[in-house]
């Protein structure tokens, strides 16, 4: 097999530019779009961009890439650092803060 066509370990650290959930969420809000909107026009379900936003389902090789070529027209820069777990915030307990502020209006 050639090189082009072997694909990165698990681990091997080649997945900084692969679509996680907070990226995902991340490009949907820099696109000012609801899941909706994100779902029509990627042309899958709502609860299919839910799942990928918590972390559910991952989305196919051909979805990532259109999610790329989407991200690279919108000008949309965004790396993913790794989160100091010595603060004591997951991210379920940032999520629901979140949540929390948006039903109070704070």
């Amino acid at each position: 097999m050639s090189e082009e066509f072997q694909y990165p370990l698990p681990g091997s650290g080649k997945q900084s530019s692969s679509w996680n959930s907070r990226r995902i969420k991340a490009l949907r809000e820099h696109l000012h779009l609801t899941q909706r909107q994100m779902a029509d026009e990627l042309q899958v379900r709502q609860q299919t961009i839910s799942e990928w936003e918590t972390g559910i389902h991952t989305p196919h090789r051909s979805t990532q890439k259109i999610l790329s070529m989407v991200a690279e027209r919108a000008g949309f820069d965004y790396t993913v650092t790794p989160q100091p777990e010595a603060e004591g915030n997951t991210e379920e307990q940032t999520q629901g803060s979140e949540q929390n502020q948006n039903h109070t209006g704070a």
